[in-house]
């Protein structure tokens, strides 16, 4: 059963974002390897939580929204959503994302009330920012694991524990990110870092985990920070109230759910 995906969606998931990871044996791992540890991250068949995005511009200003979200796993496919619940201005905005085990592109569908409509989010909309967020539509999905080509570049300690890095670059070179650079701990396989670079090579935003705890047995990352370092804007992820395992209902993830919210 895959997990890493409910990790990911997580932080808006965001812990997909840090796909990568490790072996306790004493055989040399390739980059592949690494990253295939790491997206089988167990994450328990289902999960809740509260989940505080910040969006803080170059100027310093903030704009807080607070969502609440659940994630369940089917087995063959994974489903994610999540209902805004303030400010006022996104109040009663939901987002639903299903990611499959197989090579089949996620789905997605956002509800916006003022139109009363759910909208399906195309492929050609997925390099869009979220919710004025710096997460793309395509951040919050499941990147596959043999989307990309996997280098293991070296060995690096930050903040005390020891990581591999890992480059990941596209088969697909339409995609919207040139490569991304991995920092994964040794120990527990979650990543704690994560660059990302634009079409031009350049180093458009980086994704630092900021805290993660042991919940019912499983790692969870409970705050990420994505800072944009070309836009100068940064989007802070905490999540709170984490429950796994709690027996979500199949129902809570349809188009229907979306239009009716909590």
């Amino acid at each position: 059963m895959t997990d890493m995906k409910t990790l990911r969606f997580s932080l808006i998931a965001v812990a997909i974002l840090l796909i990568s990871g490790f072996s306790t044996n004493a055989q040399k791992l390739t980059g592949r390897d690494i990253v295939e540890k790491a997206y089988n991250l167990p994450t328990g068949d289902d999960q809740t939580s509260e989940l505080t995005m910040t969006l803080i511009n170059k100027s310093g200003q903030t704009r807080v929204r607070k969502i609440k979200q659940f994630t369940k796993d089917f087995g063959t496919v994974e489903k994610s959503i999540m209902f805004f619940i303030s400010p006022a201005d996104v109040k009663n905005t939901s987002f639903m994302n299903w990611s499959y085990d197989s090579d089949k592109p996620d789905d997605q569908w956002i509800y916006l009330p003022t139109i009363k409509k759910v909208k399906r989010i195309s492929s050609d909309s997925k390099s869009d920012y979220f919710m004025g967020s710096d997460f793309t539509y395509d951040d919050l999905g499941d990147r596959k694991l043999d989307a990309d080509v996997h280098t293991l570049l070296r060995e690096e300690n930050i903040d005390g524990k020891d990581c591999y890095v890992v480059q990941s670059v596209s088969k697909d070179e339409d995609y919207m990110y040139s490569k991304t650079v991995t920092w994964i701990r040794k120990d527990n396989f979650v990543g704690v870092k994560k660059e990302f670079y634009d079409e031009d090579g350049e180093l458009l935003k980086t994704l630092t985990i900021k805290r993660v705890e042991k919940i019912s047995g499983y790692w969870i990352i409970t705050k990420s920070e994505m800072n944009n370092i070309q836009k100068n804007h940064k989007t802070i992820m905490e999540l709170a109230d984490v429950k796994i395992n709690v027996g979500v209902p199949a129902s809570k993830f349809t188009e229907r759910m979306m239009m009716r919210g909590l």
